[in-house]
Order: C-alpha cells, then structure tokens, then sequence
C-alpha cells in the first residue's frame, strides 16, 4: 500500500530583533584598584583623553556609573573637568598685557609646579580675577610675606587663580600647549551630578609630590579625609587618563553623618 507523505509545515519565520541602544553609549571600561593602608577601595577609571566635546556628566555615565554603590564618593580631577568646559586655552592665543609681564617674575618658585611664574599663565589669572585684585593680591601678599605669612597672594586673588596650571603641565596632547584654567562653578557641577548620580562627588587638584586638594565637594564629605586619602595621587599625573576615581567610603570617616 503506497505510503503518503505529509507534505512538512514550514518554519515560521523569526523577526530579527532590533537591539535597544542606550541614551549614553556604555564603554568597555578598563580600572585600576588601588587600596590606601588603611585598606580602602579606590578604583581609578579610565577614559578616552576628554575634550570640549564632551559632557562631565555624560562622562560619568559612560564609564563609571556601573560601579557605584551607595556610600561612593566619585573624585573628579580638577584639570579634565575644565578641558570638557572648554577652560584649555592654547598658548599662542594669549597676549600677556603689560601687568602679566611684569607680575609674574614676582611670584614665589615652587616644586610642584610653574603656576603663575609664566607670563602666559599671569594673563589667564588676570582674565579670570581682574587686573586690579590682582595687583591688589601681589602688593598686599608681597608685604605679608616679608612678615613671614604665604599663601596670601592666592586667598586675595581667589580660587582660579589657585587653579591655573601653566603650559606644559598636562603631558597629553594637545593640552601640553595650552594654559589650564580651573573649572567653572565647581560646586554647581558636584552638586549637579550628586543630583543625577545619587552618590557624593568631589573636585580635587592632586600632585605626585603630596599636594591634595578638594576644589569643591558635596555636603557629606569629610574634606581633610578625602585630601589625606588622595595624598598618594592613585590617579596619577602623566598619561594614565583615570580622572575618575571611585572611593568605597560608606562606612568610614570620610563620609559625616
């Protein structure tokens, strides 16, 4: 008896799935762990060398974001979150005016860096500070230091003037040919992204010789803390591109309650 073959039911066939892209790119991110001696967690994140492009927040989001926990305090270099607000000014495009030529050669040589004794980066402090509070600070923290008082120069003139790094301080290009101001409205952009983020955050300028200081922080950070756990600069000075460090402090006194 002939056998009848059912004739096979074709496959139904299967509608590719569109993949979901992210508002935010999410990037492989490669990180350093680096424990104080007193054994808390600091992860160093590296990024892609940042520029007026890009988004301090979205910088965040792009590399960091995944490895918060509650309790984090997210440390910003001061220096490449002033190159994302366009605060890296290339060298050829200042002109130190008179008072910039003669101020500088006043101030005070030091190990940690230029600073101001570079009539290019005189210039920038008097574009940020005026050329009066300027001469102001020299004159007056010039008299204090013969009464044996430093550091007035930079209390008189104000934080920017502080922050200005001179050319040739960031060895990655092309901001080695550039004057670096400090960022604008530290506090706005820490308080700013503890809104987005819900962690703490901090602006720090950093040096390899000891030099640790919180530029701007949100409310529950504990600053001395935070300045003596960054002494050690985990986040390094040349070109390690990790301006981000993630800080396990839930727990320790870094954090006020």
């Amino acid at each position: 008896m002939p056998v009848t073959q059912t004739p096979a039911t074709p496959a139904t066939p299967v509608t590719p799935v569109t993949p979901v892209t992210p508002a935010t790119p999410v990037t492989q991110t490669s990180f350093t762990l680096r424990k104080d001696r007193e054994g808390i967690p600091r992860i160093c994140v590296k990024t892609h060398a940042l520029s007026p492009e890009d988004e301090i927040g979205e910088v965040v989001e792009r590399y960091a974001a995944r490895y918060l926990e509650p309790g984090d305090i997210v440390v910003l270099a001061e220096s490449p979150v002033a190159i994302t607000q366009g605060r890296a000014i290339p060298v050829k495009t200042l002109h130190p005016r008179v008072s910039a030529r003669i101020l500088w050669r006043f101030v005070r040589k030091v190990p940690y860096g230029i600073g101001l004794r570079n009539p290019y980066s005189m210039e920038a402090a008097i574009q940020e500070c005026g050329v009066l509070r300027v001469w102001f600070a020299a004159i007056l923290g010039g008299f204090l230091r013969m009464l044996g008082r430093r550091g007035d120069f930079y209390r008189i003139a104000g934080i920017q003037a502080r922050m200005i790094d001179a050319v040739g301080t960031s060895p990655v290009k092309p901001y080695d040919e550039c004057v670096l101001k400090g960022p604008q409205e530290p506090y706005e952009v820490v308080k700013g992204l503890k809104r987005r983020f819900g962690v703490e955050f901090a602006i720090m300028d950093i040096n390899d010789i000891g030099g640790s200081w919180m530029v701007a922080g949100t409310s529950r950070i504990n600053a001395k803390a935070l300045e003596d756990l960054m002494r050690d600069n985990p986040m390094g000075q040349g070109t390690q591109l990790t301006p981000i460090t993630i800080v396990r402090a839930r727990g320790t006194k870094l954090l006020l309650d």
